[in-house]
Formats: structure tokens, C-alpha cells, sequence
């Protein structure tokens, strides 16, 4: 899928310029990167706040249309407003479509519902990691990670060794160093086990 962004050249810039752009329904922005000078840009802000609803907007590689020239870019940042529904700044980056990029990638859980320690456990899963670092070069970009949680029993956890990539991708080297656990199925709190604990004494006659 192809998301492509418009924008055009800024040429006004500072403070004073930024704001009379947001006034006027416009974001302003930057591309960088590569080897290409890095180019001021504004976009208009409301098809930009819809993007940035989508989660594929943050984890592809983007069209970047720039007054009718296109190039490849990331989505590296977005500075929000402390209160308002309000983009401030936006910031992306060039790739090179023969060199790997680093990304932050969408975890999507799967089984849930059918996991054992769920379904006969009376467990509840909980998302340790909600996004992770691979990678690839940006053509093998996956949208997202799928972990299947369906054998999971309860008290076990599932972690990042665990987890499928499809091919061309990897995680980058201190993810795979630290093995971190992605998502586990426990007893909500408050909750107890059914089963008695080992060596409980039993109840006096």
C-alpha cells in the first residue's frame, strides 16, 4: 500500500512564520537526509492529523510529493500541542531504497481469545511491548508484527525470540540481546489460582 504525503516548500521560516502557518491550517515541516540539503516544508494540517491516526503512516515507507517531486521518506517525529488535537511540527527522513532502515514496528496479538491460560486459565494477557525495533531494507518493510498468542498458558510469557519475521527483516542486535518478553497471560489482581498451593496443610477435622 502507498501512502503519499503533499507539501510544499517553505520559504518563510522562524517563529513568527511557523505560527501565521498554523493559523492558516498549515503544518510546518522538514525532510532530511541522504544527500540532498534538507528541505523546509509545510502541509496542510487536517489530512495530515488523519494520517497520523493510521497507523501504517507511522510504520511505511511514504511518497513524499513535494511540489510534483516525489522521494522516499520515514516518518521520524511529530511534535504535538499539550491540550489541543493540534500538529505542530513534523519531522521525515529520506531512505535509499539499496540501504537498510531502523523502524519501530506495529505488534499485532492474534489468538488471544483461544489461549489456554485465557480460556481455561481465567488469565488475562498483557502487552509488555507494543511496537519494536527491526531491520530491513525499506522495500521488506513489514506494517506490521504478528504475534500468535494461542498456545499461551497461563503464567508463561511468549518473547522476542519467539516471534516469526517475514523474510529480509531482523531485529536490531541489542532487542535480540536482551530477549525482552512481548506479551504474558496472569491472573488479573486480586484473583487467585484454583489449585492449592503446594504442601498447604489440610483443614483440622
Amino acid at each position: 500500500m502507498e501512502i503519499e504525503i503533499i507539501a510544499a516548500k517553505r520559504e518563510l521560516q522562524g517563529t513568527g512564520a511557523s505560527r501565521r502557518l498554523r493559523h492558516a491550517g498549515k503544518v510546518p515541516g522538514i525532510v532530511y537526509g541522504g544527500t540532498a540539503a534538507p528541505v523546509q516544508i509545510e502541509l496542510d494540517h487536517n489530512a495530515l492529523y488523519h494520517s497520523l491516526r493510521k497507523e501504517a503512516f507511522h510504520a511505511s515507507v511514504l511518497t513524499m510529493n513535494i511540489d510534483g517531486a516525489k522521494e522516499s521518506v520515514l516518518l521520524r517525529d511529530a511534535q504535538w500541542h499539550p491540550y489541543k488535537q493540534q500538529v505542530l511540527h513534523v519531522d521525515f527522513q529520506r531512505v535509499d531504497k539499496t540501504h537498510k532502515i531502523h523502524v519501530k514496528v506495529p505488534l499485532h496479538f492474534l489468538n488471544a481469545d483461544v489461549a489456554p491460560g485465557v480460556k481455561t486459565g481465567g488469565g488475562k494477557v498483557s502487552h509488555v511491548m507494543t511496537e519494536i525495533d527491526v531491520s530491513c531494507l525499506p522495500g521488506n518493510l513489514p506494517e506490521f508484527i504478528a504475534v500468535d498468542l494461542g498456545g499461551l498458558e497461563l503464567g508463561h510469557s511468549i518473547h522476542v525470540a519467539d516471534l516469526k519475521l517475514p523474510e529480509g527483516v531482523e531485529f536490531v542486535a541489542h532487542v535480540l540481546h536482551e530477549n525482552p518478553a512481548v506479551a504474558s497471560v496472569t491472573l488479573p489482581k486480586g484473583m487467585k489460582s484454583d489449585e492449592p498451593a503446594a504442601g498447604a496443610a489440610a483443614p483440622a477435622a
